[in-house]
Protein backbone atom coordinates (compact mmCIF):
# COMPACT_ATOMS: atom_id res chain seq x y z
CA UNK A 1 0.00 0.00 0.00
CA UNK A 2 1.27 3.33 -1.05
CA UNK A 3 -0.63 5.10 1.85
CA UNK A 4 1.12 5.87 5.69
CA UNK A 5 0.25 3.49 7.29
CA UNK A 6 -1.85 4.28 10.38
CA UNK A 7 -4.82 3.48 12.95
CA UNK A 8 -7.71 4.87 10.34
CA UNK A 9 -6.01 2.67 7.89
CA UNK A 10 -6.76 -0.11 9.87
CA UNK A 11 -10.35 0.90 10.85
CA UNK A 12 -10.92 1.62 7.20
CA UNK A 13 -10.07 -1.90 6.04
CA UNK A 14 -11.69 -3.76 8.78
CA UNK A 15 -14.79 -1.78 8.78
CA UNK A 16 -14.97 -0.66 12.42
CA UNK A 17 -14.27 2.57 13.98
CA UNK A 18 -11.04 3.90 14.91
CA UNK A 19 -12.04 3.41 18.51
CA UNK A 20 -12.83 -0.17 18.35
CA UNK A 21 -9.19 -0.91 16.87
CA UNK A 22 -7.72 0.92 19.77
CA UNK A 23 -9.59 -0.85 22.60
CA UNK A 24 -8.35 -4.28 20.33
CA UNK A 25 -4.74 -3.36 20.46
CA UNK A 26 -5.10 -2.25 24.12
CA UNK A 27 -6.70 -5.78 24.46
CA UNK A 28 -10.13 -4.27 26.20
CA UNK A 29 -12.05 -7.58 27.16
CA UNK A 30 -15.46 -5.42 26.00
CA UNK A 31 -14.64 -5.48 22.28
CA UNK A 32 -17.04 -7.79 20.04
CA UNK A 33 -14.89 -11.05 19.77
CA UNK A 34 -15.65 -11.05 15.87
CA UNK A 35 -15.04 -7.54 15.80
CA UNK A 36 -11.47 -7.99 17.01
CA UNK A 37 -10.70 -11.02 15.11
CA UNK A 38 -10.97 -8.78 12.17
CA UNK A 39 -8.74 -6.25 13.35
CA UNK A 40 -6.49 -8.57 14.30
CA UNK A 41 -6.29 -10.37 10.84
CA UNK A 42 -6.14 -6.48 9.10
CA UNK A 43 -2.98 -6.07 11.35
CA UNK A 44 -1.67 -9.17 10.34
CA UNK A 45 -2.32 -8.82 6.43
CA UNK A 46 -0.59 -5.36 6.25
CA UNK A 47 1.96 -6.23 8.65
CA UNK A 48 1.04 -3.17 10.84
CA UNK A 49 3.22 -2.19 14.08
CA UNK A 50 1.52 0.05 16.28
CA UNK A 51 3.06 2.96 17.77
CA UNK A 52 3.26 1.80 21.62
CA UNK A 53 4.86 5.37 22.86
CA UNK A 54 1.63 6.83 21.40
CA UNK A 55 -0.51 4.06 23.02
CA UNK A 56 0.51 4.88 26.42
CA UNK A 57 0.33 8.38 25.99
CA UNK A 58 -3.66 8.34 24.61
CA UNK A 59 -4.17 5.64 27.02
CA UNK A 60 -2.37 6.52 29.83
CA UNK A 61 -0.69 3.10 30.14
CA UNK A 62 2.43 1.62 29.15
CA UNK A 63 1.64 -1.82 29.23
CA UNK A 64 4.78 -2.77 30.39
CA UNK A 65 6.15 -5.36 33.46
CA UNK A 66 9.78 -5.09 35.20
CA UNK A 67 11.65 -7.76 36.19
CA UNK A 68 14.49 -7.27 38.35
CA UNK A 69 16.91 -10.92 38.30
CA UNK A 70 20.28 -11.39 40.30
CA UNK A 71 22.68 -11.83 37.11
CA UNK A 72 22.36 -13.55 34.01
CA UNK A 73 25.21 -15.74 33.97
CA UNK A 74 23.18 -18.72 36.29
CA UNK A 75 21.04 -20.39 34.04
CA UNK A 76 18.74 -19.82 36.02
CA UNK A 77 18.06 -16.66 35.24
CA UNK A 78 17.52 -16.50 31.63
CA UNK A 79 15.40 -19.53 31.73
CA UNK A 80 13.46 -17.49 34.10
CA UNK A 81 13.27 -14.41 31.90
CA UNK A 82 12.35 -16.49 28.94
CA UNK A 83 9.07 -18.11 30.96
CA UNK A 84 8.33 -14.27 32.33
CA UNK A 85 8.38 -12.84 28.54
CA UNK A 86 6.27 -15.73 27.20
CA UNK A 87 3.25 -15.43 29.94
CA UNK A 88 3.61 -11.59 29.71
CA UNK A 89 3.79 -11.47 25.73
CA UNK A 90 0.96 -13.81 25.96
CA UNK A 91 -1.46 -11.32 27.97
CA UNK A 92 -0.37 -8.12 25.96
CA UNK A 93 2.02 -7.02 27.77
CA UNK A 94 5.92 -6.13 27.06
CA UNK A 95 8.78 -6.54 29.48
CA UNK A 96 11.71 -4.33 30.91
CA UNK A 97 15.02 -6.73 32.40
CA UNK A 98 17.00 -5.49 34.30
CA UNK A 99 20.07 -7.61 36.36
CA UNK A 100 21.77 -6.10 39.91
CA UNK A 101 24.55 -8.59 40.51
CA UNK A 102 23.87 -8.41 44.08
CA UNK A 103 24.87 -4.42 43.88
CA UNK A 104 22.59 -2.60 46.08
CA UNK A 105 23.82 0.48 43.82
CA UNK A 106 22.34 -1.85 40.78
CA UNK A 107 19.41 -2.45 42.22
CA UNK A 108 18.46 1.16 42.51
CA UNK A 109 19.63 2.58 39.12
CA UNK A 110 17.27 -0.61 38.04
CA UNK A 111 14.57 0.36 39.83
CA UNK A 112 14.76 4.11 38.35
CA UNK A 113 14.79 2.84 35.07
CA UNK A 114 11.47 0.83 35.77
CA UNK A 115 9.95 4.18 37.62
CA UNK A 116 11.01 6.08 34.42
CA UNK A 117 9.93 4.08 31.93
CA UNK A 118 6.35 3.56 33.80
CA UNK A 119 6.16 -0.14 34.21
CA UNK A 120 3.05 -1.25 35.37
CA UNK A 121 4.32 -3.61 37.79
CA UNK A 122 7.60 -5.43 39.00
CA UNK A 123 8.44 -8.65 39.59
CA UNK A 124 11.66 -7.96 41.97
CA UNK A 125 12.86 -11.85 41.65
CA UNK A 126 16.39 -11.49 42.68
CA UNK A 127 16.36 -13.54 46.27
CA UNK A 128 17.30 -10.57 48.37
CA UNK A 129 17.35 -7.40 48.16
CA UNK A 130 17.39 -4.52 50.86
CA UNK A 131 14.77 -3.15 52.76
CA UNK A 132 15.20 0.50 51.94
CA UNK A 133 14.92 -0.18 48.55
CA UNK A 134 11.95 -2.48 48.84
CA UNK A 135 10.08 0.64 50.49
CA UNK A 136 11.31 2.70 48.17
CA UNK A 137 9.05 1.60 45.44
CA UNK A 138 6.23 0.35 47.80
CA UNK A 139 5.58 4.51 48.56
CA UNK A 140 5.42 4.82 44.59
CA UNK A 141 2.20 2.54 44.63
CA UNK A 142 3.56 0.36 41.90
CA UNK A 143 2.14 -3.43 41.94
CA UNK A 144 5.33 -5.61 43.27
CA UNK A 145 6.05 -9.47 42.87
CA UNK A 146 8.92 -10.51 45.37
CA UNK A 147 10.14 -14.16 45.95
CA UNK A 148 10.12 -15.34 49.79
CA UNK A 149 10.08 -11.77 51.63
CA UNK A 150 9.06 -8.52 50.57
CA UNK A 151 7.23 -5.83 52.48
CA UNK A 152 3.24 -5.76 53.42
CA UNK A 153 1.26 -4.18 51.90
CA UNK A 154 -1.40 -3.49 49.81
CA UNK A 155 -0.73 -3.87 45.50
CA UNK A 156 2.02 -6.27 46.73
CA UNK A 157 2.09 -10.00 46.14
CA UNK A 158 4.65 -13.21 47.30
CA UNK A 159 5.89 -15.85 45.92
CA UNK A 160 6.68 -18.60 48.74
CA UNK A 161 8.88 -21.46 47.63
CA UNK A 162 8.35 -24.89 49.40
CA UNK A 163 12.24 -25.31 49.48
CA UNK A 164 11.66 -28.27 52.56
CA UNK A 165 9.59 -29.95 50.43
CA UNK A 166 11.97 -30.81 47.62
CA UNK A 167 15.03 -31.00 50.16
CA UNK A 168 13.76 -33.19 52.13
CA UNK A 169 12.75 -35.19 49.11
CA UNK A 170 16.50 -35.47 48.31
CA UNK A 171 17.71 -35.85 52.21
CA UNK A 172 15.34 -39.31 52.51
CA UNK A 173 16.05 -40.44 48.61
CA UNK A 174 20.11 -40.22 49.88
CA UNK A 175 18.82 -41.79 53.43
CA UNK A 176 17.04 -44.73 52.10
CA UNK A 177 20.11 -45.85 49.57
CA UNK A 178 21.88 -45.77 53.16
CA UNK A 179 24.04 -42.35 53.37
CA UNK A 180 23.94 -41.26 56.94
CA UNK A 181 27.41 -38.91 56.24
CA UNK A 182 25.74 -35.89 53.97
CA UNK A 183 27.27 -32.89 53.51
CA UNK A 184 25.30 -29.44 52.61
CA UNK A 185 27.37 -26.79 50.46
CA UNK A 186 24.96 -23.49 50.91
CA UNK A 187 24.33 -20.54 49.11
CA UNK A 188 25.70 -16.74 50.93
CA UNK A 189 24.82 -16.51 54.01
CA UNK A 190 23.21 -12.92 53.33
CA UNK A 191 20.69 -14.72 50.94
CA UNK A 192 17.32 -15.19 52.72
CA UNK A 193 16.85 -18.24 50.31
CA UNK A 194 20.28 -19.65 50.97
CA UNK A 195 19.26 -19.44 55.05
CA UNK A 196 15.80 -21.40 53.91
CA UNK A 197 17.59 -23.96 51.84
CA UNK A 198 19.82 -24.33 54.92
CA UNK A 199 17.47 -25.12 57.68
CA UNK A 200 15.37 -26.98 55.37
CA UNK A 201 18.49 -29.30 55.18
CA UNK A 202 19.44 -29.77 59.02
CA UNK A 203 15.66 -30.32 59.79
CA UNK A 204 15.03 -32.99 56.71
CA UNK A 205 18.41 -34.74 58.38
CA UNK A 206 17.03 -34.67 61.80
CA UNK A 207 13.42 -36.08 60.66
CA UNK A 208 15.65 -38.93 59.25
CA UNK A 209 17.04 -39.19 62.33
CA UNK A 210 20.45 -38.12 61.21
CA UNK A 211 22.71 -35.27 63.49
CA UNK A 212 23.89 -32.52 61.06
CA UNK A 213 27.75 -32.44 61.55
CA UNK A 214 28.71 -28.08 61.39
CA UNK A 215 32.02 -29.57 59.23
CA UNK A 216 29.94 -30.68 56.84
CA UNK A 217 27.95 -27.40 55.76
CA UNK A 218 30.05 -25.15 53.74
CA UNK A 219 28.87 -21.68 52.71
CA UNK A 220 29.60 -21.42 49.23
CA UNK A 221 28.53 -18.63 46.50
CA UNK A 222 26.33 -20.14 43.97
CA UNK A 223 28.88 -20.46 41.54
CA UNK A 224 30.56 -23.24 40.05
CA UNK A 225 33.86 -21.73 41.45
CA UNK A 226 32.19 -21.47 44.69
CA UNK A 227 31.46 -25.04 44.28
CA UNK A 228 34.91 -26.21 43.66
CA UNK A 229 36.09 -24.25 46.25
CA UNK A 230 33.76 -25.62 48.73
CA UNK A 231 34.45 -29.58 47.60
CA UNK A 232 38.06 -29.12 48.34
CA UNK A 233 37.55 -28.00 51.77
CA UNK A 234 35.27 -31.37 52.20
CA UNK A 235 37.88 -33.04 50.85
CA UNK A 236 40.72 -32.02 53.40
CA UNK A 237 38.49 -33.06 56.65
CA UNK A 238 39.70 -36.17 58.81
CA UNK A 239 36.52 -37.80 58.14
CA UNK A 240 34.66 -37.32 54.63
CA UNK A 241 31.16 -37.53 53.71
CA UNK A 242 29.59 -39.59 51.12
CA UNK A 243 27.08 -37.39 49.60
CA UNK A 244 26.81 -33.58 49.37
CA UNK A 245 23.34 -31.67 48.77
CA UNK A 246 24.08 -28.38 46.96
CA UNK A 247 22.56 -24.91 47.34
CA UNK A 248 22.04 -24.71 43.72
CA UNK A 249 22.96 -26.72 40.29
CA UNK A 250 25.96 -24.53 39.33
CA UNK A 251 27.36 -25.11 42.85
CA UNK A 252 26.84 -29.05 42.17
CA UNK A 253 28.33 -28.53 38.86
CA UNK A 254 31.60 -26.95 40.17
CA UNK A 255 31.62 -29.77 42.46
CA UNK A 256 31.41 -33.02 39.64
CA UNK A 257 34.23 -30.91 38.16
CA UNK A 258 36.29 -30.84 41.38
CA UNK A 259 35.63 -34.07 41.90
CA UNK A 260 36.63 -35.60 38.36
CA UNK A 261 39.95 -33.45 38.73
CA UNK A 262 40.35 -35.69 41.97
CA UNK A 263 40.65 -38.54 40.02
CA UNK A 264 37.04 -39.70 41.99
CA UNK A 265 33.54 -41.11 40.52
CA UNK A 266 30.17 -39.95 40.86
CA UNK A 267 28.22 -41.54 42.11
CA UNK A 268 30.79 -44.68 42.95
CA UNK A 269 32.83 -42.15 45.38
CA UNK A 270 30.28 -39.45 46.11
CA UNK A 271 26.80 -38.78 45.26
CA UNK A 272 25.52 -35.32 44.64
CA UNK A 273 21.87 -33.29 44.30
CA UNK A 274 22.12 -30.49 43.02
CA UNK A 275 18.52 -27.79 43.32
CA UNK A 276 16.99 -25.77 40.32
CA UNK A 277 16.99 -28.48 37.78
CA UNK A 278 18.41 -25.80 35.26
CA UNK A 279 18.43 -27.56 32.07
CA UNK A 280 22.43 -28.00 31.12
CA UNK A 281 21.52 -30.60 34.42
CA UNK A 282 20.03 -33.19 32.52
CA UNK A 283 23.61 -33.28 30.18
CA UNK A 284 26.16 -33.25 33.07
CA UNK A 285 28.16 -36.37 33.48
CA UNK A 286 26.46 -38.31 35.18
CA UNK A 287 23.43 -36.41 34.69
CA UNK A 288 22.73 -34.31 38.01
CA UNK A 289 19.90 -35.23 40.63
CA UNK A 290 18.55 -32.38 41.91
CA UNK A 291 15.68 -30.44 43.14
CA UNK A 292 13.47 -28.29 40.35
CA UNK A 293 12.38 -25.42 41.47
CA UNK A 294 10.32 -24.61 37.73
CA UNK A 295 10.88 -21.51 36.34
CA UNK A 296 7.64 -21.64 34.61
CA UNK A 297 5.54 -21.72 37.65
CA UNK A 298 7.86 -18.67 38.97
CA UNK A 299 7.16 -16.57 36.13
CA UNK A 300 3.38 -17.56 35.69
CA UNK A 301 2.61 -16.53 39.76
CA UNK A 302 4.89 -13.73 38.80
CA UNK A 303 2.71 -12.41 35.79
CA UNK A 304 -0.62 -13.48 37.19
CA UNK A 305 -0.06 -11.43 40.56
CA UNK A 306 0.73 -8.15 38.42
CA UNK A 307 -2.70 -8.53 36.41
CA UNK A 308 -3.99 -9.31 38.87
CA UNK A 309 -3.14 -6.18 40.65
CA UNK A 310 -3.43 -3.96 37.45
CA UNK A 311 -5.99 -5.09 35.66
CA UNK A 312 -8.97 -5.57 39.01
CA UNK A 313 -9.80 -2.18 39.54
CA UNK A 314 -12.71 -3.38 41.72
CA UNK A 315 -12.50 -4.28 45.22
CA UNK A 316 -12.12 -7.73 45.66
CA UNK A 317 -9.72 -9.70 47.06
CA UNK A 318 -6.24 -10.20 45.60
CA UNK A 319 -4.65 -13.62 46.36
CA UNK A 320 -1.22 -12.08 47.95
CA UNK A 321 0.56 -15.22 48.26
CA UNK A 322 1.40 -17.83 45.75
CA UNK A 323 2.81 -21.36 46.60
CA UNK A 324 5.59 -22.64 44.23
CA UNK A 325 6.81 -26.49 45.63
CA UNK A 326 10.37 -27.72 44.62
CA UNK A 327 10.12 -31.36 43.21
CA UNK A 328 12.89 -33.85 43.57
CA UNK A 329 14.48 -35.11 40.06
CA UNK A 330 16.06 -38.12 40.36
CA UNK A 331 18.90 -38.61 37.68
CA UNK A 332 22.71 -40.64 38.02
CA UNK A 333 24.51 -38.94 40.46
CA UNK A 334 23.23 -40.76 42.94
CA UNK A 335 24.08 -44.11 44.75
CA UNK A 336 25.12 -46.13 46.84
CA UNK A 337 28.04 -45.19 49.54
CA UNK A 338 31.19 -45.84 48.62
CA UNK A 339 32.40 -49.32 49.42
CA UNK A 340 28.37 -50.48 50.86
CA UNK A 341 27.82 -52.70 46.78
CA UNK A 342 31.74 -54.12 47.41
CA UNK A 343 30.82 -55.58 50.59
CA UNK A 344 27.61 -56.46 49.28
CA UNK A 345 29.05 -58.38 46.10
CA UNK A 346 31.85 -60.14 48.14
CA UNK A 347 29.14 -61.89 50.56
CA UNK A 348 27.02 -62.30 47.34
CA UNK A 349 30.24 -63.98 45.48
CA UNK A 350 31.01 -65.98 48.76
CA UNK A 351 27.65 -67.82 47.93
CA UNK A 352 27.74 -67.62 44.82
CA UNK A 353 25.59 -65.53 43.65
CA UNK A 354 26.00 -62.23 41.11
CA UNK A 355 25.17 -58.43 41.73
CA UNK A 356 24.57 -55.59 39.28
CA UNK A 357 26.35 -51.93 39.15
CA UNK A 358 26.52 -50.33 42.27
CA UNK A 359 24.24 -47.16 41.77
CA UNK A 360 20.52 -46.91 41.79
CA UNK A 361 19.06 -45.71 37.94
CA UNK A 362 15.98 -43.73 38.65
CA UNK A 363 12.83 -45.48 37.53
Amino acid sequence: MSERMDIRTIARAANVSIATVSRTMNRVATVNPRMAKRVWQVIDEFGYFPNTQARSLVSGRSRIFGLIVSEITNPFFPELIQGFEDIAVEHGYEILVSSTNYDPKRMSHCIRRMLERKVEGVAVMTFGVGEPLLNQMAKRKVPLVFIDVGPKGPGISLLKVDYHHGIRQGVQHLAVLGHRNIAFISGPARLHSAQSRQVAFSASLKECGITPNPKWIVEGDHTMEGGMTAMKRLLSTKKMPTAIMCSNDMTAIGVLHKLYRAGLRVPDDFSIIGFDNIHIAEVTIPPLTTVEMSRLDLARAAVTALREQVELMDDSPKKGEFSIRANLVVRESTGFPRGTMTRLEGNSLAKGGNTGRGHVQPE
